[in-house]
């Protein structure tokens, strides 16, 4: 908790106190930890990973992932095919790597750290709540879209060992399975949520979509309706019934924010090679393509100031003659771009870190296949390490700077709904006071 408190002080990225902690107290470094305690710690910080995807869906708002998913889908495409082609140009031409671990190394670049970006989100502004921003919906969705493609890639990568061995391996359903399973999870969710590892898709997936199912189960502590306000103050004691995200946030938050998630981010810390990293050749090869995979992922935020130029300004002001009516849409859709710049960046840097699903992708590729080699594996490693501590750096930079520009603009805070069932506290920086605080002065007139 120190390491985090001094990183979020320092650097506006708390997350990677507990990374460096875990890299000098586990077996990277110094090795401090007797193994045992590492393997629990590892344990501890999966359930960790997990429940700080699962209050992600707690937080999540479907409206807005519904009404932005055709450019989260945008936005997630171009995260997996820039980092997998820019791999291909640097490392296969340039370096001289073969074509499948070239192929396993951007597979592991070309995935989105969820549970860095729900850390980042959630600790980038003490002011605003991203997850309730348009550009926050944006990113959850992206990154879960990635986080999914990357499990299917991770599945195929490990049965590569398989074929590599000469075994049969049936690659259409190898590769179809976790994309099927994923699409089913997502409409079956109210039954099958807990079960998506069996299935083949994500176990963060599936803790998502928990989360967001139970946000939208009903209260009625949601319901404020003329009627019920006026209920005596016995009925709504009575009525009052907390919802699930309360009772997350009372019993089990504190646990999972000091304790589970710290240890989840140092578990990352426990599983890099730190001493095999400062070869000469490792250091210039493994630097060379961490800036080629910051780029990769920085140009995921251009979707942003895109959409703002193709979509359609609000209607501007009548004036004589079109001429002069055009020059004033012209200059409403400027304004619109150059707003949406600062939302574009903080997608784009909120993307680039890997974390846990690139280092899981690029040790089953070492581990699980002999296709790997041990300077593809370090330079891959060290992308992944730069570019999980460049991307949130950068990210707090930019809110700490620009965080409220954001939060008040076109890609920032979007009132909740009326009938929204997932109101949260979180969600008062954009609803302001609670209606019902002058309930009793309504009732008596």
């Amino acid at each position: 908790m120190l390491a985090q408190y001094l990183a979020a002080k320092v650097i506006r990225a708390g997350i990677l106190g507990p990374i460096i902690a875990g890299i000098i107290y586990g077996a990277p470094l110094a090795n401090i930890l007797l193994t045992e305690w590492q393997t629990t710690f590892l344990a501890l910080g999966y359930i960790g990973l997990i429940l700080l995807i699962f209050e992600g869906g707690l937080q999540a708002r479907l409206d807005l992932l519904q009404a932005n998913i055709f450019l989260s889908v945008c936005a997630a495409t171009t995260g997996i095919i820039f980092p997998i082609g820019l791999s291909f140009l640097l490392l296969y031409l340039g370096f001289g790597y073969g074509a499948v671990e070239t192929f396993i190394v951007g597979a592991a670049l070309s995935s989105t750290s969820l549970g860095t970006t729900f850390a980042v989100m959630s600790s980038a502004s003490e002011t605003i709540d991203f997850s309730q921003t348009r550009v926050g919906a944006v990113l959850v969705s992206a990154a879960l879209i990635d986080d999914v493609s990357g499990l299917v890639m991770s599945s195929v990568i490990q049965s590569l060992g398989s074929v590599s061995d000469g075994g049969s391996v049936n690659l259409g359903w190898l590769i179809s399975r976790p994309i099927v399973a994923s699409i089913a999870m997502t409409i079956v969710t109210p039954v099958l949520a807990s079960i998506a590892a069996y299935a083949g898709t994500s176990v963060l997936f599936g803790g998502f979509l928990a989360g967001v199912l139970l946000t939208y189960l009903p209260s009625a502590r949601n319901d404020n309706s003329p009627g019920k306000q006026c209920e005596s103050q016995g009925e709504q004691q009575e009525a009052e019934l907390p919802s699930f995200v309360d009772t997350f946030e009372h019993y089990v938050q504190d646990v999972q924010r000091y304790v589970l998630e710290p240890l989840f981010f140092a578990s990352i810390g426990f599983a890099i090679p730190f001493l095999d990293l400062w070869t000469g050749s490792a250091v210039w090869h493994g630097v060379v393509y961490t800036l080629l995979m910051i780029m990769a992922k920085l140009v995921v935020g251009v979707w942003i100031p895109l959409w703002a130029a193709l979509s359609q300004p609000s209607k501007a002001v009548e004036h004589d003659g079109e001429a002069r009516a055009s020059v004033a849409a012209s200059r409403t859709r400027d304004s619109r771009v150059k707003a949406a710049v600062s939302p574009g960046c903080l997608l784009g840097m909120a993307m680039v870190a890997r974390g846990e699903i690139g280092l899981l992708i690029i040790q089953i590729g070492f581990n699980s296949t002999t296709y790997l080699s041990q300077a593809a594996f370090v330079t891959g490693i060290w992308a992944i390490l730069l570019n999980t501590i460049i991307g949130p750096i950068a990210a707090g930079m930019l809110v700490k700077h620009r965080g409220k520009v954001i939060g008040q603009g076109e890609w920032g805070l979007v009132p909740v709904p009326k009938a929204y069932p997932g109101s949260t506290r979180a969600e008062q920086h954009v609803r302001g006071p609670d209606p019902t605080s002058n309930a009793e002065e309504r009732c008596s007139t």
